[in-house]
């Protein structure tokens, strides 16, 4: 075949620094951005506060019951969101929308910031589980399995060892705990479950696109050669895979964008003793609305004396003042692209989980991360990101985004009731019993029944110790 040029067009998504800037800063709490920021702007010369309008007016206006949106640059216009389909949607001729213009007077603001909950890797991942299509064996296994993983997210005890640890009534092969920990391996984040080095880099490759530079090499690298690169170099892997060293490098530079330790993303987190809303939530002529808060608006900008000395300074000045600008451009497109996000998961949450602002946990729907990701067009673990240990201002306190998502169980009636509404279920059945005749766990199970809801006594027992509610014989009052 005579060799020759030709010139294609294509597209594909590399693991560009800026992406990668842009991935942490989603995940970052409000806390932990203000951190950021104010570290940037340290460092970053080119980087400047600018003066907010609101900060003084800001008390008064909350006090009033007004929002301070309408003070603060309107970057995101009004949206119509289409009404949810469930029995408690809006009337004819009424829409949930959104918007981040002013509130009336008559708005019913949110209260203010809670105390928050400390989070472990452990957490993040039993969270996913709970959302997760498992039977009850395999939750349990993977129960076990989440367990053993250590804080840098490596599970480094053997199949065997996890099989001796599993209650005798379960009894499983390292087989089917494999198989269980591959489902497991696809938790966020990427890479957690691994047992090697190698396997960790591999999970986090296959999240790639299959059209990334190198990833096909990577994959061979991550699987053994990887252990003789600091040794040989990319020369010598080159020659023993009789590839060209520029291909190895590409593959090299790949991995080296990867983290070797996803687990510390979650586990290794400080935790804040108090929350600041990343959203606000409010209710505004019988419509649900929401808007960024204050707190996670920009509040800096390009220093414009600097960049204008671009012009007249010298070679070398001129060169760093570049290489400062364009990293401050870069931080401000990934902080717009921050809360463009998350204000696209909360508009799919808002169409979806309105009910559970209007009547509480009761009217709570089944949700997960893959049903939001589908509607929205997103990744899985994007979404994961934009919601852990973010919090919603609401008219029913500061809430965790986790709480508009629950795991579902089939009704009677053909439908699906989450987790979290049968709990509200189960509370409102406690608190209306005789005290001195409780229910136990087989008459709450039969009174769920006869609402449509059937349920073992064994989930009304678990569900019942969730709540931390004692059982009938200690609920006994004479």
């Amino acid at each position: 075949m005579k060799p020759r040029l030709q010139a294609t067009l294509g597209q594909q998504l590399v693991m560009t620094p800026q992406l990668r800037q842009a991935i942490r800063l989603l995940q970052l709490s409000a806390a932990e951005l203000e951190v950021e920021i104010a570290q940037a702007v340290e460092t970053n010369p080119l980087l400047d506060w600018t003066e907010s309008s609101v900060s003084v007016e800001a008390d008064a206006s909350h006090a009033d019951g007004t929002s301070t949106t309408a003070q603060t640059e309107d970057r995101y216009e009004t949206e119509t969101l289409a009404p949810a389909e469930a029995d408690w949607g809006p009337g004819d001729g009424e829409t949930w929308y959104e918007r981040t213009g002013p509130a009336d007077a008559d708005d019913e603001m949110p209260g203010a910031e809670q105390v928050a909950e400390s989070e472990t890797l452990q957490d993040h991942l039993l969270w996913q589980l709970h959302l997760s299509p498992l039977s009850q064996r395999d939750r349990l296994i993977a129960v076990t399995l989440i367990e053993a993983i250590e804080d840098d997210g490596y599970l480094r005890d053997s199949l065997e060892a996890i099989a001796e640890t599993l209650s005798a009534d379960i009894r499983a092969e390292p087989d089917e705990i494999l198989m269980v920990l591959h489902q497991v391996q696809r938790f966020d984040p990427a890479g957690v479950g691994a047992r090697t080095l190698g396997e960790c880099l591999g999970l986090q490759l296959a999240t790639l696109p299959g059209n990334t530079p190198g990833r096909a090499l990577a994959h061979t690298l991550a699987n053994g050669p990887l252990e003789r690169l600091p040794k040989v170099g990319v020369a010598g892997i080159a020659a023993e895979l009789k590839l060209d060293p520029c291909e190895v490098e590409t593959a090299v530079q790949l991995l080296r964008s990867l983290d070797p330790k996803p687990g510390l993303q979650i586990g290794a987190i400080t935790n804040d003793t108090y929350v600041a809303p990343d959203v606000v939530i409010w209710r505004q002529h019988g419509l649900w609305r929401v808007t960024l808060a204050d707190s996670m608006r920009p509040r800096i900008s390009i220093h414009r004396g600097y960049e204008g000395m671009i012009r007249h300074a010298s070679a070398s000045d001129a060169h760093y003042l570049r290489g400062h600008l364009q990293e401050a451009r870069w931080l401000l497109k990934s902080l717009e692209a921050r809360g463009d996000t998350l204000l696209k998961v909360m508009r799919c949450l808002l169409r979806q989980q309105a009910a559970f602002l209007e009547f509480g946990d009761s009217a709570l729907r089944p949700l997960t991360l893959r049903e939001v990701a589908a509607e929205i067009g997103l990744h899985e673990s994007t979404v994961s990101r934009a919601v852990a240990r973010k919090y919603a201002r609401t008219p029913r306190g500061t809430i965790p985004l986790r709480s508009f998502f629950a795991s579902g169980i089939d009704t009677g009636t053909g439908g699906e009731a989450s987790s979290t509404a049968i709990q509200a279920m189960i509370r409102q059945l406690i608190e209306a019993e005789n005290p001195r005749k409780p229910l136990s766990d087989a008459r709450l199970a039969e009174s769920l029944k006869a609402t449509g809801v059937p349920v073992a006594r064994r989930t009304v027992a678990k569900y019942r110790e969730a709540m931390s509610i004692p059982s009938s014989q200690d609920r006994v009052r004479m």
